[in-house]
Formats: structure tokens, sequence, C-alpha cells
């Protein structure tokens, strides 16, 4: 019993984590129609630079510097390229984010080799034992850091100016341009805001238990996909919960991989592909997600 509550806490905790990366997804679909495929390579560049640089830096300044950079590299694409076809399909546009993320990962790729990059964090492999239930200090941080920005991002998307514009170009980029909203600002921010959660989700998906930064966090990143889909795309709402589920299937199926050995092997891997065919076959648009209306 007392593992499945470990594993139930651990899941939780890291859900806060896929939730984060999941709403980049969300905030760049609502702000420019666009399904950003290079943000796992994003989320990978901004851990590779904590990485790097947290010996010289500090690990504060280090994680400021990752999230400052992604961030940047983030919007550098939605201004440089994205903005530059307007009027293009979003299934192109959904396609041109796919070669980026090749690019950006080989590149990556290319500059890790085969080292494992420590992020520098001050947990390490310290576990905090309460009760007789053991979990890794990393993941009760990052259950707390996930939550509190959580909060403040929904706070601040509900009730900043800036949130007001997000929401205002979401609903309809004529009136809002009408209304005086810099539709190509409110864009390029709502990109930089997508890469700069990447980099603090990349940070907690190196630290203990896995061994750090290497190629495939870019692969593990894009768990959070299904967790936007889950919810539904376009809500805010349904990728916190959509990260909430994905969080407790990954470390479920994880945890009791023996147990479904019949599955064959990287059962943790697949599982939250699996769950989000199956709420696609009852809820095509996410659970929290709004149908589409065309006319046909």
């Amino acid at each position: 019993m007392s593992t499945l509550i470990e594993l139930v806490i651990a899941g939780i905790s890291l859900g806060f984590v896929y939730a984060l990366v999941a709403l980049g997804f969300t905030v760049i679909f609502r702000a420019t129609d666009v399904v950003n495929f290079a943000h796992g390579s994003i989320l990978l560049l901004g851990a590779s630079i904590i990485a790097r640089t947290h010996t010289e830096l500090g690990f504060a300044a280090a994680v400021a510097a990752g999230i400052a950079a992604a961030a940047l590299a983030a919007a550098l694409v939605q201004v440089l390229l994205i903005a530059r076809i307007p009027r293009a399909d979003p299934g192109v546009l959904a396609i041109l984010t796919i070669g980026i993320s090749i690019v950006l990962t080989t590149e990556l790729t290319r500059e890790l080799g085969s080292n494992i990059l420590s992020p520098g964090d001050p947990w390490g492999a310290n576990v905090l034992t309460v009760g007789g239930i053991s979990i890794p200090e990393a993941r009760v941080a990052a259950g707390l850091v996930g939550l509190i920005l959580l909060l403040f991002l929904g706070a601040a998307l509900r009730y900043l100016p800036i949130g007001l514009a997000m929401r205002v170009a979401a609903e309809d980029p004529q009136a809002a341009a009408l209304m005086g909203v810099r539709l190509r600002w409110v864009a390029a921010a709502a990109w930089a805001l997508a890469g700069g959660l990447a980099a603090v989700g990349g940070l907690f998906f190196t630290t203990f238990p896995t061994p750090g930064v290497q190629p495939n966090v870019a692969l593990v990143a894009l768990s959070a996909f299904p967790a936007a889909i889950i919810g539904g795309l376009d809500s805010i709402l349904g990728a916190i919960i959509g990260g909430l589920i994905i969080g407790l299937v990954v470390t479920l199926a994880s945890g009791y991989q023996n147990s479904l050995s019949f599955f064959g092997g990287g059962v943790g891997d697949v599982a939250p592909w699996a769950v989000m065919i199956l709420v696609l076959l009852f809820r095509p648009a996410g659970l929290f997600g709004h149908r589409q209306a065309s006319r046909v």
C-alpha cells in the first residue's frame, strides 16, 4: 500500500510539471492557432543551458539563463518563421515546427554527444521520508514549483492586460486588432511564455530519479502533448488536468512495470499516448476543449 501512495504522490508532483509544459502547447494554440511540435526541442535547449552554466553562474542564475534562452528561442521561431506566413494552413505551420524541432534537436544532440549532464539542482538524490512514505525531494520541489507557477499564471492570464489581450486575440483576432491589440506582440509573448515554461519543465524532467540532461529529454517532453490533447488543446484548465492525469499514468505504469510485463517493455512511455487515444474516442475535443463549428 505504501508503494501505491508513494507512486500517487510522485505522480501528482510530476503531473504539475507535465501541466506546465502542456500549458505551453495551449497558450501557443490559443494565441496563434499553431500546434508547436518544436516545444520539446526548446525544452531540451533550456535544460541543457541550465546544466552547462550552473557551475559558473550558480543554480538560480543558471535557471534564469535557461528560461530566458528558451523564451527567446521560442519568440524568435514565431517572429522569424511563423509570423512570416500568416495565412498558411495550420497543418503547414505544424509541419514547419516539426522541421524546426528536428534541426534544433539534432544540433543539441551533436553538442551533448553521449554525455549526461547534471542540472546542478540543490536536491540531488535526497529523499524525504514521512510516515514511512519516501519521496525524492526533487519531486516534492517539482510539485510545489509547478503548483505555484500554475496559480500565478492562471491569475496573470485572467487579470493582467497581457492575459486579457491573449484571450481576446484567441476569441476574435479581427475584433482584437480593431480594439488596438497588437496581435504580433501578443503572439510573440505567448511563444516566449511557452518557451519559459518548457525550460522549467526541462529542469524537473532531468532531476533525480532521472539521470540528467540527455538528448531523449526532448522525446520525454512530448508526453506533455497528450496531456494538452486530453484536457483540450484550447483549455488552460484542461492542460492542468491533463498534466495531472499523464503524471499519474506515467508514474504508475513505470512503477508497476513488472506487473505489466505482458505488455512488453517501456509501458510508461506508451501509456500517455494510449490514454490520449481512449479519451479522443469518446471526447474528440478533449475533456474541456470546445468543438469547433464549421460550415459545410
